[in-house]
């Protein structure tokens, strides 16, 4: 076989090896497992779920972001919950919020009209840095506290907010000011965590932060993440 030969053989050998090897590629692309940390969806009852919305086991936390204990399991569980069992599609994660003291009314509506993946992050770093912005409650005027008093929960919230620092916290999450005036002046964003409150008392007996559901059960003797882990990966 001379040169030209050889080599018109080589370059059909070559593209008919072509389709096979992208074929592979695309197999070993669609066989790449899913990453369920990035499904994201606001629930009927209110909460937020990231995760798999037919994974087998479905963990509820009612959380307040001023809530030292809920800051505390997110420590412990650190990303584990997230990458060991969220990831995967064996659990989801909800979260409802519950209000614990005036601090966490702007903190958590803002949180909740970000959204989304935001909503995730900003609650994280809000648990994360919880005794800035809960402390500075500490360091309030008198000036300021009577600005805030005997006022309805939409202007409290919009004076408080800056105080606190938790307008530059909320657009960091993409809240610009005029997004964050709209969030706290809409009485329709306080109106649900009252309901959601109300509801998780009514249905649940939910008085306090962290408190967790597994599979719509009330976890009871437990909140920690040492207790919780073993019955996610037992669900």
């Amino acid at each position: 076989m001379n040169g030209r030969a050889l080599l018109a053989a080589a370059a059909a050998a070559m593209l008919v090896a072509l389709p096979a090897a992208d074929g592979a590629a695309q197999r070993s692309k669609a066989a790449a497992p899913r990453d369920w940390t990035q499904t994201i969806a606001r629930t009927p009852e209110g909460g937020f779920r990231m995760g798999n919305p037919n994974a087998p086991v479905k963990l509820v936390e009612y959380l307040s972001f001023a809530c030292p204990h809920c800051a505390e399991f997110h420590r412990e569980s650190g990303t584990a919950l997230f990458q060991n069992h969220v990831r995967p599609g064996r659990v989801s994660i909800e979260y409802r919020n519950i209000l614990i003291n005036a601090a966490d009314i702007p903190a958590t509506v803002l949180a909740r009209c970000a959204g989304g993946r935001a909503y995730f992050n900003m609650g994280h770093e809000l648990l994360g840095s919880q005794a800035q912005w809960v402390g500075g409650m500490r360091s309030l005027t008198e000036a300021q506290r009577g600005q805030l008093r005997d006022q309805p929960p939409t202007i409290m919230s919009q004076r408080l907010a800056p105080m606190l620092g938790l307008n530059r916290i909320a657009a960091r999450y993409g809240l610009t000011a005029a997004a964050q005036r709209a969030c706290l002046s809409n009485m329709a964003n306080f109106d649900q965590l009252e309901t959601i409150s109300s509801q998780a008392n009514s249905q649940y007996g939910i008085t306090g932060t962290p408190t967790f559901l597994i599979n719509g059960r009330v976890i009871n003797d437990t909140n920690v993440w040492a207790g919780i882990e073993p019955l996610l990966r037992g669900g």
